[in-house]
């Protein structure tokens, strides 16, 4: 594509990955125009780019175009027409912009270049951005865009440019995972770099297939070599190699080879050669510090001797770069059951283990065994009627051998493939290098090594011989704090812990703890320890757990430990024979003794967790416990919600001994006759009240003078007495009222919300009811709601009384009247 010269020196034209690793190397910011073949660059921001740069004239500033076609690291930008600016520095992502927004463009541009000195200056950190329209994509073609198709029983599909296969059953992201990825550091030290020969190892690094994934050509000041070499400080010649390392720019690289362990290191060393360039030249002729190196500190080229080392001087050299991660199928770590059979455990046992241990096996189970015939007739029931049965489980039977359980990644295919043929002589001839031809007896036609034949299998006969079980585990007093670091190791070890409890235990308990051990001369001085400060007791639960735990914690006495099993919970935190940081249990009757007196009666599932914990011999606190673990949720909720309220107290009890919805809904549905009562009342009188109020007087006055002189005459004398008793009653009502509202009063204690305009309906109430889930709260918005309904029903009462008075002197006046005329 043909543009003019002066764009051309503005924008570096990336068209591959390894241009495009080369500009991530490079030190400043990097404002990158993504585009594609078919469309080209966004040239309109070429002008402004040009005249920025003159402005500035900052040498930290670059511009690039990234052909998104032929680099890998833009692959998710294809099929994209829109304009997208990318600001790069340190190797990083800082900013983006999609969109040919030029005012936007240049201020960002501004911002980030103004950052990035700072970065460069120690005065503030690179923060690295996520281009959310790459993360979409990423995640569409993870999901649905990007082509699968069935092979071998699973799919296949392209993730960051590798081709990955994956089980349907599983996603990608349960299979394959990010490690880090080993990784060194590399120098091209000054004399080489004078002397033009970087390309031409850079191309020797290539051909081995090592991968270049950062560098960037640096001078050292003095400081600097000083610090970088500073392991060589008290060196004769480290003053003459600092002057010579800062004496010009070197090449700085961080090489690695798409692996996961750190044989890159060894790689790189091994093709440096020996330190001394002299010696490279007798001992390695082929090798670069041999061709390229001078004499003495001009050996021409650096390699990092460790991983530490390794991370150490990436940090010194590119402080904004993270390790290298490497995606990798999860390993499909599997345990499988190895047997070595009595008589290859008398006399090979050692040559098995290490073959083993060489095949990269962990023996993760260990146990020697002594099988019954009937135990071996069972075990290998499925060969039961073959012409070798009764020879197998005779020589199974014979006398002590070897169980293992053996973990790695694809442990059963792996053992089996190593154990070679069943049959000893198709061993011998089409496998003669397999465990069973090399390790075959003459005087014994059967094989002498047994291993699971599918992980089914292999989980059957590991329980077989390794069933799960519990053993106590007790952290001393003297050990107590450190605890945290013992626990980590117990679950290092692969022990559950299926209980634990924390104590300062009494004499008693120290002394029925170690009763096995009362007749022993140490029996006082380790109860007045166990005794002297907090104690922790655990129950742990694993294959084998007995043993094994013995085995973690190590012998007795930390000394002896120290020697025999460095790594053991004694050796590392045992004191003296008394102060050893640990307890283990003997056997698996002495386990289970502990286990009961410590936690009571404790019953585990198959798997070593805890099921479910019964009355305990410890304490009432134990049976107060587990009463209240028995009661249901319901009976707990309603002793929270009792109150003390007296007067109410004799109904409330009634009501909580329904269940809790017979108790919202009856509350429910009295309340609301009782509000239907007094308001039905009220209802009648306002309609007798307006009845009477619509009689005008008129009427009356136009009545005759006969009919209101009868009228005065006879009602007179029935209506002034009952006015009378009517007046005399009203006193007594009111003072009977106002008892029975004091009495309420002594009863209800706590003061209740005013009752509002509106009654909550029945419904609502009920509603409520269930919508309150505390215990206290529930009684007190039953109270509440009670309280409401009472109060309601004695304004409804006292309104009712105050019509019938009103209405009675209406009456009254009326009569009067009528008499009087």
């Amino acid at each position: 594509m043909a543009r003019k010269k002066q764009e051309i020196t503005l924008m570096r034209e990336i068209e591959s990955q390894e241009e495009w690793e080369d500009i991530m190397a490079k030190e400043g910011l990097w404002v990158v125009d993504v585009y594609q073949e078919w469309c080209g660059p966004c040239d309109a921001m070429v002008g402004n780019f040009r005249r920025i740069k003159n402005e500035l004239g900052d040498e930290l500033l670059h511009f690039a175009m990234g052909k998104a076609d032929t680099i890998e690291a833009l692959e998710k930008y294809r099929g994209n027409c829109e304009p997208c600016f990318l600001f790069f520095a340190g190797g990083v992502l800082v900013s983006y912009i999609h969109g040919a927004n030029a005012p936007l463009i240049l201020r960002t541009l501004t911002e980030q270049l103004a950052q990035e000195h700072k970065v460069l200056d120690g005065n503030a950190e690179r923060k690295e951005v996520k281009d959310p329209f790459v993360t979409n994509r990423m995640q569409e073609s993870l999901a649905d865009e990007e082509e699968e198709e069935e092979e071998e029983g699973g799919r296949k599909f392209q993730y960051r440019g590798e081709l990955i296969i994956y089980d349907d059953e599983l996603t990608p992201a349960e299979q394959y995972e990010e490690v880090e990825e080993g990784f060194t550091v590399a120098l091209i030290k000054p004399n080489v770099v004078a002397e033009g020969k970087t390309d031409e190892i850079l191309a020797e690094m290539k051909a081995k297939g090592i991968k270049v994934i950062a560098q960037e050509q640096r001078q050292l000041t003095e400081d600097e070599a000083r610090e970088f070499y500073s392991h060589l400080k008290d060196e004769d010649f480290f003053e003459e190699l600092v002057k010579f390392m800062s004496s010009g720019p070197s090449h700085v690289l961080v090489l690695t080879k798409g692996q996961a362990d750190d044989s890159i290191i060894k790689e790189w060393r091994d093709m440096l050669g020996p330190p001394a360039v002299e010696d490279a030249k007798e001992q390695a002729p082929e090798s670069l510090r041999a061709r390229f190196g001078d004499a003495g500190l001009m050996n021409a080229l650096h390699g990092s001797d460790s991983k530490e080392t390794a991370a150490r001087e990436l940090a010194f050299f590119f402080p904004h770069m993270d390790a290298p991660k490497l995606h990798t199928k999860k390993k499909d770590v599997q345990r499988t059951l190895a047997l070595i059979r009595p008589d290859a455990f008398a006399s090979q046992k050692d040559e098995i283990l290490q073959k083993i241990k060489d095949a990269g096996f962990e023996i993760a189970l260990s146990k020697v065994v002594s099988l019954s015939r009937e135990q071996a007739e069972n075990f290998y029931k499925e060969h039961e009627g073959q012409p070798y049965f009764e020879d197998l489980v005779t020589r199974m039977s014979s006398g002590p051998m070897l169980a293992l359980g053996l973990a790695r990644d694809d442990a059963v295919t792996g053992w089996r493939e190593m154990l070679g043929p069943p049959d000893l002589e198709e061993a011998k001839t089409n496998a003669p290098d397999s465990l069973r031809a090399q390790f075959a007896l003459d005087e014994n036609p059967l094989n002498q090594l047994h291993g699971s034949d599918s992980p089914e299998t292999a989980k059957v006969e590991i329980d077989y011989f390794f069933p799960v079980e519990q053993t106590v585990a007790m952290i001393k007093p003297d050990a107590y704090g450190t605890k945290d670091a013992i626990i980590e190791k117990i679950h290092e070890a692969g022990f559950r812990i299926a209980a634990q409890k924390e104590d300062h235990i009494t004499k008693e308990i120290a002394e029925a703890f170690y009763e096995d051990q009362k007749d022993k001369d140490y029996f006082n001085d380790l109860v007045e320890h166990m005794i002297s400060g907090p104690t922790m007791f655990m129950v742990l639960s694993r294959e084998d757990a007995v043993e094994g735990w013995r085995k973690v914690i190590g012998p007795t006495d930390p000394d002896e430990a120290k020697e025999q099993a460095p790594d053991s919970l004694r050796a590392q935190f045992g004191q003296d024979v008394l102060q050893n940081a640990v307890h283990g249990c003997s056997n698996k009757e002495d386990a289970q003794q502990k286990i009961k007196k410590i936690f009571g009666h404790l019953e585990f599932a198959a798997d070593g967790e805890k099921e479910q914990q019964a009355k305990t011999e410890d304490a009432g606190e134990g049976e107060g416990e587990a009463q209240a673990e028995q009661k249901p949720e319901e009976e707990k909720e309603e002793d929270a919600t009792k109150t003390e309220d007296a007067g109410e107290g004799e109904g409330e009890a009634q009501a909580e001994q329904k269940p809790e919805e017979e108790k919202e809904e009856g509350g429910a549905e009295k309340a609301a006759e009782d509000e239907q009562k007094p308001s039905e009342e009220k209802e009648k009188g306002t309609e007798k009240a307006a009845e009477d109020e619509q009689k005008p007087s008129e009427e009356k006055e136009k009545e005759t003078e006969q009919q209101q002189q009868e009228i005065a005459a006879g009602e007179a004398e029935k209506q002034e007495p009952a006015a009378e008793e009517q007046k005399a009653e009203e006193p007594k009502a009111e003072e009977k009222k106002e008892e029975g509202q004091a009495e309420e009063q002594k009863v209800e204690e706590p003061k209740m919300e005013e009752p509002k305009a509106e009654e909550p309906k029945a419904e609502e109430q009920k509603e409520e009811g269930k919508a309150d889930t505390k215990p206290g709260e529930e009684a007190k918005a039953d109270d509440s709601q009670q309280q409401k309904a009472d109060d309601s029903q004695q304004q409804k009462a006292d309104d009712s009384q105050q019509q019938k008075a009103d209405d009675s002197q209406q009456q009254k006046d009326a009569d009067d009247t009528a008499a009087k005329n």
